[in-house]
Parts: structure tokens; sequence; C-alpha cells
């Protein structure tokens, strides 16, 4: 079985495949030719999960998941929220959005926060069905670690010491929101389609 993972980052279609049980292959938007970024206009990142998936399954009616994941800071209101990759500008730049959250949290106490991921899958038929993962934990004073992208040099999860960046890769892959949320859509695969 083929299933499209509406992801233009090869190295997560290569991750996911590497992950998935016997039968299932991934695809990414490459390999169906789609170049164009697919539009997030959703308020939420259930709605742009949706969308995502809502996209690749009207054009090519294949199996499809598409995610959304989103740093969600308590005393910034849940801020950057659904515009995490673009909080500091329309451009992606990891480094700028990382100084805006650390300057707009320079006054505040609590740090607390959550990553969250949302999934959504529609199979052969057209049905659709959402997978969520949270990881909780504190935005760090400053950035440290290598390791990861986007906010994981300042994400420090819960019962930790280290951030996402400082973490193995093994470790955050099995503690983060990501993570979380893809193991619900195997284990529902699995029990689906096994």
């Amino acid at each position: 079985m083929q299933i499209c993972f509406a992801s233009h980052n090869e190295n997560k279609v290569k991750e996911m495949n590497e992950i998935m049980p016997e039968g299932i292959s991934i695809v990414g938007l490459k390999e169906l030719g789609v170049t164009n970024e697919i539009p997030e206009t959703g308020s939420t990142l259930e709605e742009n999960s949706q969308l995502k998936a809502n996209y690749v399954f009207e054009k090519y009616a294949i199996p499809v998941f598409a995610d959304d994941s989103g740093l969600l800071v308590n005393a910034l209101n849940g801020e950057p929220g659904v515009y995490s990759a673009r909080y500091a500008g329309s451009e992606r730049d990891d480094n700028k959005n990382m100084n805006l959250l650390l300057d707009r949290l320079s006054n505040h106490s609590d740090r607390s926060a959550e990553f969250k991921t949302v999934i959504t899958y529609i199979d052969q038929k057209g049905a659709s069905k959402q997978f969520k993962g949270i990881v909780n934990g504190i935005i760090a004073a400053e950035k440290r670690g290598s390791n990861g992208f986007g906010y994981d040099p300042i994400f420090q999860p819960s019962n930790y010491d280290e951030t996402f960046a400082e973490l193995t890769q093994t470790v955050k892959n099995q503690i983060s929101h990501r993570a979380k949320a893809i193991y619900k859509l195997l284990e529902y695969l699995q029990l689906n389609h096994g």
C-alpha cells in the first residue's frame, strides 16, 4: 500500500519510510510532481493539516497524511501557534523566530509552553481522521544545542534538563509531539490495514 505524506521535506519522507510497518510505503509531494507550496490558510493547526491532506486527496485520489505543528507559549496567549514557521516574517527563518520569541518573553516569569502536532489521514475511500501529539515544557532563557530545527534550541521538554536541540535524535523521536502523533497514526494503520 502506498500513502502520500504531504511534505516537500525529503528527510521527513525518508524518516517516515523507516518507521512504517511492512507493506506500507511513503511517497512525498516531489514523487507526485507537486512543486508548489500547499496553501495553509486555516486559523488552527487542525485546519491546516486538513487543508493539506484534502488538497492531495482531491487531486490524486490516493491515501494521504499531512501534518502541521506549532509551538504554543502560555504567557503569549498561544503564540506563535499556527504562525510558528513564519513568526518573524513571511520568510522562514528559525533564528529570527527564536529571537523574536525570546524577546517577547523577556518580561514574563511564566515560560511554560507546549509543542503540538496534528496529523490528518485520509484513506482511499476519502474518510478522514486526525491524530494529535503534544509535549509540554518550558522556553529556555537562551538557545542551546545544534541538533534539530525550528524552535528546538529553546524548547526544553518537561522532565529533561536539555533542549530538544541537545537531545539525541533517538530520544527526541520517542518523546516529541510529532513522534506521538505519528505513533497514533501507525497504530491506526496497523489496525485498519494490517
